[in-house]
């Protein structure tokens, strides 16, 4: 009726009725119970909706079925107070069947049982039963739902609502148990004055038990022949359903598939991503892994850590790791300060594509990154897998696979690939880190220029360590075996969260993929049909012969002159090893050292500005598609920035002031990132930082002054063969898109050398470099143009922009492979970009089809455990239906999920609502689906 009305207009009203709750509110003025009417009125209860008030009988006997709700006390004229429905004699019977109430009960410890409950901690009148046949006291409370603390006469137990609320909140949340414990505590009283029981550590007992049995229930241990004991490596791990599983989701013959089908060997290669986890530490502590065990130990993510350790003791010091001749990778280079911890952090493997933890994929790291523990972990993780191509990415790949093979053959026989595999090993670098690598590497191992891989982008890792960070908080404080336990545990519920959104992660991709993959393959050709056919010729077999071994030219490289971003790192790389050999080395940030710092901020400075221009682009009336990619590409970026943020603070802390004086409504693309040249106004900044940003500023100038040349010349050439080849609209439309989005190029070449020329200008009042500014110019707009200085008969030199002056002799600039050079590289790029994009509708088709079959086969294996009893089971007729009865649930659940994907697919787009498979609350133990 009044749709304008304003909350704020409302409020006095809100306060009134929560004071109105305190009082009597409808029942002033009541005097008899509203259930018997004959007795007095007296309590009421505060968790149940009915605010009427009732005797002390009518209250009992309506919480028979509800006894863990809070009672307040009698109106005495001014107010109530709480009392407990143990004290107005309510008793809790376990354990009794049999008809009648029992005649055979036996009272709780001291008749002070404490109950842990999501609204408090209720000490309850609680009896067992002890007639003939009765069961044992834990399992009488579990058949309640209640959790024992401890066997034997337990005093204290929790509610499976509780652990169930516990467990899903940590997922969520990353609330540690002390939080939660001390939330109920304070729900049972808040003022101070009442006294509380402490049950900490019965609680993290109980949820540490309850974590462990729900990963073994859902596992189907209690089907198997031998139970929990026979429980082998890694099949406690939920797998990701789009990766290839020989025998679940791939044909029988799918090794020996003909190469005229369509599914390829490519499409079955299992990418794979190593990454390495600092924050997920922990700290040295007199807890032993004898003292507290895994409760399943080598069974889910993590590696089984008496093997690991038994490996680290016998190949610790006979496995060499040299030094980067790439930049300087501080994962390679240096170890970890181990001060006052036992595991500075964790290594994983995961699937690249698809961002799961694999089984037995997970290794704690005592003194960094080492080779001797990445080796484990990784062949650790190929145990149970069978594989035709593997592609693994990892962030220092180029020092890593150098000497893998040699290594391996150290090692044990299980932690060994055949050697008719290793060929079809390839190595990559992921696609944010690789611009810190030397110029080899960024094409050698990059994701982009190499065949066969589609759109992975090797960074999924990332993606899955900042959902699971905020755990460190409290993992750090643990045990061996309790972290362990804990974080497989996370690690299960990530899978299980991208297991049942598969559906619409796969949909979103092909969408996207469909979308690219055609625009790509359109500029491609465009391109082509614009070129000489006998340049496109050459090209194509310098490409070919490239991508089939890199030891021929790479045909995505330019020489360059003078000195350019790639030499200037690793120029840096090699100072920053030799200042760590003697020991002098400047490094304040466990991910950066000082030069990476800065060279990370170019990147992500040049980032921003492709983000501005990517918005500029879309216009004024995007499409919904439009903004959703600009979006994905903000989000990542954001993510990426934060992490770097929180390293420059270390290095930089005056611009932690100037960061909390931004506004909080700057966009992500606008945010200053005050490198060492905006630090002005004698703020204090290390003259160490200024230098290292002006050698990379001196040669990023250069290089994209060589950028702003190359693209200058390549329009210049398309022009070129746009009025001499092209006739008809179609012809010259083709034409002039491609030449306009060379402008595009050149727009952000420009832009960087503006912002390398301002920043130079800035450290020169700062640093002693005389004589660069007659090199590198203030650059005008009527600067940049196109090379005029031409040798026609009759005529001279004609003048030329200042930028052409210190470039190639005129001899050179009369030799067209400069400009061919300039648009072979763009055409290599086309032609990359279309195959990646086309790779990966293949790739996304297969992917799909496999999820299919996963489903489809993980709900046979269900419905086959409806009839697995194993031998020898001395189980209850309950025990069985309830068996079956789950067996049926987890059928029926991944039939649904298969279902439900396939109505996903067949959509022509999203559903605008969120959708997850199975609803967000029945993540993992909904009242009509449980996981």
């Amino acid at each position: 009726d009044r749709p304008n009305i304003l909350w704020t207009d409302e409020r006095d009203k809100f306060l009134e009725e929560f004071v109105r709750l305190d009082g009597r509110g409808d029942s002033m003025g009541q005097e008899l119970c509203l259930q018997c009417h004959s007795a007095k009125a007296v309590y009421r209860c505060q968790d149940c909706f009915v605010t009427s008030l009732f005797c002390s009988e009518c209250i009992v006997s309506r919480h028979t079925e509800n006894p863990l709700h809070w009672i307040e006390k009698g109106w005495t004229g001014t107010h109530f107070s709480r009392t407990s429905l143990k004290i107005l004699g309510l008793r809790i019977q376990v354990g009794h069947t049999g008809p009648g109430p029992c005649s055979n009960r036996k009272v709780a410890f001291n008749d002070a049982f404490i109950i842990l409950h999501t609204n408090g901690l209720h000490e309850v009148g609680l009896d067992y039963c002890k007639c003939a046949f009765s069961a044992p006291y834990p399992i009488q409370l579990l058949r309640y739902r209640l959790y024992p603390a401890t066997l034997g006469n337990p005093q204290t137990a929790a509610s499976f609502t509780l652990l169930r609320h516990a467990h899903i909140l940590s997922f969520e949340s990353k609330c540690s148990v002390y939080e939660l414990y001390h939330t109920i505590s304070r729900l049972s009283d808040n003022s101070g004055v009442v006294p509380q029981r402490n049950r900490y550590q019965s609680l993290l007992n109980m949820l540490r038990q309850y974590r462990n049995l729900k990963m073994l229930k859902r596992a189907g241990r209690v089907y198997e022949e031998g139970g929990i004991k026979t429980t082998g490596a890694g099949q406690l791990a939920i797998l990701c359903p789009a990766c290839p599983h020989p025998g679940i989701n791939l044909s029988p013959n799918w090794m020996h598939a003909p190469a005229e089908k369509r599914y390829f060997s490519w499409l079955y290669a299992l990418f794979l991503s190593i990454d390495a986890n600092f924050r997920l530490r922990r700290r040295l502590k007199r807890t032993t892994d004898a003292q507290d065990p895994s409760l399943s130990p080598g069974c889910a993510y993590f590696v089984n850590s008496s093997d690991y350790r038994e490996h680290l003791s016998q190949f610790d010091t006979v496995i060499d790791q040299p030094k980067s001749t790439c930049s300087n990778h501080s994962a390679v280079n240096s170890e970890r300060s181990t001060r006052g911890l036992s595991v500075t952090g964790v290594g994983s493997v995961g699937c690249a594509r698809h961002n799961f933890f694999r089984p037995n994929a997970v290794g704690d790291l005592q003194k960094g990154e080492r080779y001797v523990n990445m080796d484990f972990i990784f062949f650790s993780s190929l145990l149970l897998t069978a594989f035709g191509m593997l592609v693994v990415s990892y962030d220092i790949a180029c020092q890593w696979y150098k000497n893998i093979w040699t290594r391996m053959n150290k090692y044990p026989p299980e932690l060994r690939i055949s050697g008719s595999q290793k060929p079809q090993v390839r190595f990559f670098v992921p696609k944010f880190h690789l611009p810190a690598h030397v110029g080899s590497c960024q094409t050698t191992f990059s994701f982009n220029l190499n065949q066969n891989v589609g759109r992975t982008d090797g960074e999924a890792p990332e993606r899955g360590w900042s959902h699971l960070n905020p755990l460190a908080t409290s993992t750090v404080e643990m045990g061996p075996g309790s972290r362990r336990d804990t974080l497989d545990d996370h690690f299960g519920d990530w899978n299980w969260r991208k297991t049942k959104a598969m559906g619409t992660t796969l949909k979103t991709k092909s969408i996207s993929a469909l979308h690219e993959a055609a625009e790509s393959k359109q500029d491609y050709e465009d391109m082509e049909q614009g070129l000489p056919p006998e340049i496109v010729s050459r090209w194509k077999v310098q490409v070919a012969l490239w991508e089939n071994n890199h030891q021929h030219p790479n045909p995505y490289v330019i020489l360059g002159k003078g000195p350019t971003q790639d030499s200037i790192r690793k120029d840096l790389a090699a100072e920053d090893a030799r200042d760590i050999a003697s020991g002098a080395v400047y490094i304040l940030h466990e991910d950066y050292t000082a030069s990476e710092l800065i060279t990370v901020g170019l990147e992500l400075e040049h980032r921003q500005r492709k983000l501005c221009k990517e918005q500029s682009d879309l216009g004024a009336n995007p499409t919904y598609e439009q903004e959703a990619r600009f979006q994905g590409h903000m989000n990542s970026f954001q993510l990426k920035v934060e992490g770097w943020i929180q390293a420059q603070g270390d290095y930089m802390p005056t611009t932690r002031p100037l960061r909390r004086a931004l506004p909080n409504e700057i966009a992500i693309q606008d945010l200053p990132l005050y490198l060492p040249s905006s630090i002005i106004n004698g703020a204090a900044c290390d003259q160490r930082l200024r230098e290292i940003e002006w050698r990379l500023r001196y040669a990023q100038a250069g290089d994209a002054l060589n950028e702003v040349r190359n693209h200058l010349r390549s329009r210049s050439y398309l022009y070129k063969l746009k009025d001499s080849s092209d006739r008809g609209q179609k012809a010259n439309t083709r034409s002039q898109g491609f030449i306009n989005r060379v402008g595009g190029k050149l727009t952000l070449a420009v832009a960087k050398y503006r912002a390398s020329h301002a920043a130079m200008t800035n450290l020169s009042r700062h640093l002693d470099h005389p004589g660069w500014a007659t090199q590198y110019r203030e650059l005008q707009e009527s600067d940049v143009q196109g090379l005029t200085v031409e040798l026609k008969v009759g005529e001279g030199y004609r003048a030329s922009s200042w930028i052409w002056g210190a470039f190639n002799s005129g001899q050179e600039l009369r030799n067209d492979e400069n400009v061919h050079d300039c648009v072979r590289v763009e055409w290599c790029k086309a032609r990359a970009r279309a195959m990646r994009w086309a790779e990966e509708v293949e790739l996304l088709e297969e992917e799909t089809r496999r999820v299919t079959l996963f489903m489809a086969s993980q709900s046979l294996v269900w419905f086959e455990r409806i009839a697995l009893i194993p031998d020898g089971s001395q189980a209850t007729p309950q025990v069985v239906e309830g068996r079956i009865a789950y067996a049926h649930k987890q059928a029926q659940l991944r039939k649904d999920l298969g279902a439900f994907f396939k109505f996903l697919w067949s959509l022509d787009a999203i559903p605008q609502v969120q959708v997850e498979g199975v609803d967000g609350d029945e993540q993992m133990d909904g009242e009509h689906v449980e996981y």
